[in-house]
Order: C-alpha cells, then sequence, then structure tokens
C-alpha cells in the first residue's frame, strides 16, 4: 500500500465503521417495510456502499451511475458530467442515492434529477462526508456521515489519479505527491 504518501489518517476505519453502521440504522428506518433501489454514484462509494448495504435489512435493487467531477490528476472539481445513467427502470420507486463526498453538490442533484426524470416515486440521497462549501451552500444529504476540513482525501474508495482507492481509512496525502504523481 502506498502509506509513504499519507500526510495523515482523517477517519479510521473503526470510526467509519460506527459511523456506517449508525447510518444503516437511520436509513432503515426511513424505509422500514420498503422496496428500494440503491443508486451508488461510481466509483468513490464503491466501498461505502459495499459496507453500508450489508448492514441494511430492507429489501432492495442495485442500479449504478457514473459521474465524472474530478478526472485524472484534477484535485478541483471540473463539474458534474454523467457518464452512465444505470439500466434499472425507476418509475414508481423509492431511490437513495449514495455518493462518497458531498462538496459542490452537482454530482447529488444531477443523479437525483435523472432519477426523477425516470420516474422515482421518491428520491433521497446519503453521502458519506460534506466539505466546508457545502456546509456554507446549505447543502445536505438526507442521510450524513462526517464533517471534514476542506482538503482532497483519498482511501476507503475515492482517489487521486486512481490511486489509493484500497486504503481503509480516510486521508490527506503529502503534498509533493500532488507534484509527483504522473
Amino acid at each position: 500500500m502506498h502509506t509513504d504518501d499519507i500526510d495523515r489518517i482523517l477517519l479510521t476505519h473503526t470510526a467509519i465503521a460506527r459511523r456506517v453502521g449508525k447510518m444503516a440504522g437511520e436509513i432503515a428506518a426511513a424505509y422500514e417495510n420498503t422496496e428500494i433501489v440503491i443508486v451508488p454514484v461510481l466509483t468513490g462509494s464503491m466501498i461505502f456502499m459495499a459496507d453500508l448495504i450489508r448492514r441494511l435489512p430492507l429489501k432492495m435493487r442495485i442500479d449504478v451511475v457514473a459521474v465524472s467531477s474530478y478526472p485524472g490528476r484534477n484535485r478541483t472539481s471540473r463539474g458534474a458530467s454523467i457518464l452512465f445513467p444505470g439500466s434499472l427502470p425507476m418509475k414508481g420507486r423509492d431511490v437513495l442515492i449514495v455518493d462518497d463526498i458531498l462538496e459542490s453538490g452537482q454530482s447529488l442533484a444531477a443523479v437525483a434529477k435523472l432519477m426523477r426524470k425516470r420516474g422515482a416515486k421518491s428520491v433521497k440521497t446519503c453521502a458519506l462526508l460534506r466539505k466546508p462549501q457545502a456546509i456554507k451552500k446549505g447543502l445536505a444529504a438526507d442521510f450524513m456521515g462526517f464533517d471534514i476540513p476542506d482538503e482532497f482525501v483519498v482511501g476507503y474508495g475515492m482517489d487521486y489519479n486512481h490511486y489509493y482507492r484500497n486504503l481503509p481509512y480516510i486521508a490527506v496525502l503529502k503534498a509533493n505527491v500532488f507534484s509527483n504523481r504522473a
């Protein structure tokens, strides 16, 4: 693992697991006796979504959407662009969109708009992390994990230039990584 590139761990695997368990309880209570469609936003939410759904005692289907916001080595959002819209029918279904991080709100808004356009009965959102710019804009997901500082984070599914997704925690990279990684 590329742990030499890590400046510091922001959220430990234990802290993440604890919060994901609590979020699963909140979601289960909100959707009690309801079948839902979970729609993770690829690829950053993969690990989070996998851990979350294993803790949900709900009847569910899973569809995926792919959204590009931080292509390649970018550390700032380039806007949300839907690359793959999913394939399951959404008409009349309760949909829960799962994303890794809420920053500008563009990804969640784009996917929510798509689900409503496809006829979803209800659309709720879930995000593991929220940055200060989202807080300043008054943005929140229906189910929130952690508020974090305005730093570029990796691990637990999130990447920089397609690396670091496999870290079991959420971390901040050393500054020199951004200038050295090809």
